[in-house]
């Protein structure tokens, strides 16, 4: 096993991406902390986990809050005695809006999930596994970190700033025995997220959302989206002892729609 008895915080961790990252690393010997602010969400992942045989808790926190992102550290810490792994996965796309649209409110959202939370939860775990010289931060960025679309610029600016962050604290890190690294995956096709947008999407564009769906795959070289699990796959070998040389680095896992 991959993660045989390492203690993963998993943020956003109630469906798409994060709760495909919770089984697959429980699957591979993970003790799972999975955090959202849906109770019921969390709480059912965590019981496919414990029903396949694994170990894991259920945290509803909003990571854009300081003291309940100290609260989440803290009740994982005190389940399962520390915090090897991070993943920071928690988010939401926000405003499907040109930028002039957008309130200050709604960008500072946007901002809050990602990037303050990331932040955050970075900076609470951070002292700890540099005591013990060893641990593993993953943020969950995105492809629009690095190409443009129009009608989501708080999140596309969150998601870049995510990169920013994980190459700082790589720099910071590297030599104290914590590994950063960053996923940005393309489009995962069966989440509710990516469903939603598509649907706003064609709305604005008065083209069916189908025919949404079918252009933007076909800007891609495999002409199809990524699954929930491809990208869980990803985290696992960056997560793993496999990418022990790997740190700073974003990793495309995008079918072929990003070069850089």
């Amino acid at each position: 096993m991959l993660l045989k008895e390492k203690v993963a915080v998993i943020t956003g961790g109630g469906r798409g991406i994060g709760r495909a990252i919770a089984l697959k690393f429980a699957a591979e010997g993970a003790l799972v902390a999975i955090a959202a602010r849906t109770r019921v969400e969390i709480d059912a992942v965590a019981q496919e986990v414990r029903a396949a045989g694994g170990r894991a808790l259920a945290l509803a926190a909003d990571v854009a809050d300081e003291p309940q992102c100290r609260s989440l550290v803290e009740a994982a810490k005190a389940q399962f005695g520390r915090v090897d792994i991070l993943v920071n996965n928690a988010g939401e796309y926000g405003p499907v809006k040109p930028v002039e649209e957008i309130a200050p409110a709604e960008w500072d959202r946007v901002i809050a999930v990602h990037l303050r939370g990331a932040y955050l939860l970075t900076r609470l775990v951070l002292p700890e596994m540099y005591a013990r010289g060893s641990g593993v931060i993953l943020n969950i960025s995105s492809l629009s970190a690095k190409s443009a679309f129009a009608w989501g610029s708080p999140y596309a600016s969150a998601k870049a700033g995510m990169l920013g962050l994980t190459r700082v604290v790589a720099a910071e890190a590297a030599r104290k025995g914590v590994r950063v690294n960053a996923l940005c995956p393309g489009p995962v096709t069966e989440t509710k997220m990516s469903k939603d947008l598509g649907q706003t999407l064609a709305e604005r564009l008065g083209v069916s959302r189908e025919a949404q769906l079918q252009g933007f795959l076909e800007t891609i070289l495999q002409g199809r989206g990524q699954t929930a699990a491809e990208i869980a796959a990803a985290a696992l070998f960056l997560c793993s002892d496999q990418a022990s040389a790997i740190t700073g680095q974003a990793l495309n896992v995008d079918g072929g729609a990003a070069f850089c």
